[in-house]
């Protein structure tokens, strides 16, 4: 599961004694080398739906790996936001700009803060949907929809809920039930859960929200074929008048 220079477990558990934000700083360095970063087999596919455009946005971005990707489709502007000082120096020297590319822009900010209006044809977010709390993925979805040119596209990667009582599912349940008690104990709290963002609930909140919805199903390779993506695209014409100012 982890690679040969990945974290060890107690590097993992002082990680997840610590704030999101400073967890994330410590796991900076070997990021990259856990099961925690999405794999470029689902970043690529799901990518190239892009096509060619003007900008596009990572959420969380992390180490940067989405935006390698994105950095091949967009003509102008590659913009990666994300909490962790660390993981964006780590993103920092990853990346390389070419010449002639889109121009490569870091912000260092909660996404539940993020300001931008109408700059971004696609959004993207890449296995961090769990990092939003359910009482918060309204607003979250109202402020992609305002980063959002009109027509512009909202990706992810999530998938339907299995069985409540399959092996995967009781195990994820065991973890977000351990996270709970230690955000209950402990502060600040580390906000990491599993079975958030799924199918079909969040394609009805994408509606109510003001998006038309695409779910792509069978677009991953083995061992990550159960896995859909989405792509929700900004619908003014059906909701002209949505243009939120202070989306709670």
């Amino acid at each position: 599961m982890f690679a040969k220079d990945g974290p060890t477990f107690f590097e993992l558990m002082h990680q997840a004694l610590s704030s999101t934000s400073r967890g994330y700083d410590m796991l900076a360095p070997k990021f990259d080398l856990t099961p925690f970063r999405t794999p470029d087999e689902v970043l690529e596919p799901a990518i190239k739906v892009v096509g060619t455009v003007d900008s596009a946005l990572d959420l969380c971005c992390g180490t940067g790996a989405a935006m390698h990707f994105l950095q091949q489709h967009c003509r102008e502007r590659v913009v990666g936001i994300d909490f962790s000082p660390g993981m964006l120096a780590a993103a920092k020297q990853k990346l390389t700009v070419s010449e002639g590319g889109p121009a490569v822009e870091f912000v260092e900010e909660d996404i539940m803060n993020m300001s931008f209006r109408k700059e971004f044809d696609v959004v993207t977010c890449f296995g961090a949907l769990g990092h939003i709390l359910p009482e918060e993925e309204r607003k979250f979805v109202r402020l992609i929809r305002r980063a959002l040119k009109p027509g512009g596209r909202f990706l992810f990667v999530t998938g339907y809920q299995r069985h409540p009582l399959s092996p995967l599912n009781l195990a994820l349940y065991t973890f977000n039930g351990i996270m709970k008690v230690r955000n209950a104990v402990l502060k600040p709290p580390f906000i990491m859960y599993y079975l958030t963002f799924l199918l079909p609930e969040v394609e009805q909140l994408l509606k109510e929200e003001g998006f038309a919805v695409e779910v792509f199903k069978e677009c991953f390779p083995a061992p990550y074929q159960r896995y859909c993506l989405v792509v929700a695209t900004r619908t003014d014409t059906l909701f002209p008048e949505w243009d939120y100012g202070d989306p709670r």
